[in-house]
């Protein structure tokens, strides 16, 4: 990209201390960008049964990655899961930036069990309100306190099985709510300048596929290879970009032909 307009704008990525997140938040900072990194600071109590993927407290890594970027880059912790959590984060994120240019909503739950018959209330309620509660807050929160006409764009990071995730029943639908909340809130932003899209990521190796299963996710992909969290990072930063300056309401697949 021969200018991706970046530079000096204050981007909140939650969930942006490790995995697709780190790579989103470092991407950002490479084009001069200022990088807030939102990131879950304690344990969370599971149920009994259940297991927690893909949700890990890091506050140790975040703010070392926060010190890492610069641009005055920091880290700040939040439980997406909580009421008033997006309201807070918002707050305090503008105490200390005065605006936000790109919110980048990477922030995810996924829990196992999560088929039909393992599926609960609870579980369900787990996965909506990180997956898809917190974004739909988060993007209404930075829209309402947009300052003037400053530049203001959302990313939302989905999975390329949204349309159907069997055996993540939570997990998937969440995921197929934020594609529609994606271009439900590009049309209701889109005549005040504000743009919303998604990434909807393949299978990225962010530690969960071990060698045992390497070569069988790898055959499910046609471009023959498993992604990388950059992979997804760079589709990221070039929606947040001046070169999609007209690009609103879309779920790019980046997923090198999987599930298509």
């Amino acid at each position: 990209m021969i200018d991706t307009r970046l530079a000096g704008q204050n981007v909140l990525v939650t969930g942006g201390g490790g995995g697709i997140g780190a790579a989103i938040s470092r991407a950002f900072a490479a084009q001069g960008a200022r990088v807030v990194i939102h990131h879950l600071a304690r344990d969370l109590s599971v149920p009994t049964g259940t297991q927690w993927d893909h949700v890990t407290p890091n506050d140790d890594a975040a703010r070392k990655l926060a010190q890492e970027l610069g641009n005055d880059s920091f880290a700040i912790s939040a439980d997406l899961s909580e009421p008033g959590a997006a309201h807070q984060l918002v707050e305090a994120v503008l105490d200390r930036t005065g605006s936000i240019n790109v919110l980048v909503n990477n922030a995810a739950h996924c829990e196992s069990p999560d088929t039909v018959d393992t599926l609960t209330q609870g579980s369900l309620e787990r996965h909506y309100r990180v997956n898809t509660i917190a974004p739909a807050l988060l993007t209404a929160e930075v829209a309402r306190r947009r300052r003037g006409d400053d530049p203001l764009c959302v990313v939302n990071v989905t999975t390329d099985a949204a349309r159907a995730f069997p055996g993540q029943i939570g997990y998937g639908t969440s995921k197929a709510a934020l594609e529609a909340l994606t271009r439900a809130t590009a049309l209701d932003l889109a005549a005040g300048g504000i743009r919303v899209n998604a990434v909807a990521p393949g299978p990225v190796q962010t530690g969960w596929i071990g060698a045992d299963l390497i070569d069988q996710v790898t055959a499910i992909v046609p471009m023959g290879r498993i992604g990388e969290p950059d992979d997804i990072a760079d589709a990221v930063v070039y929606l947040a970009s001046y070169q999609a300056r007209w690009i609103t309401g879309q779920v790019l697949q980046v997923a090198g032909g999987h599930a298509l």
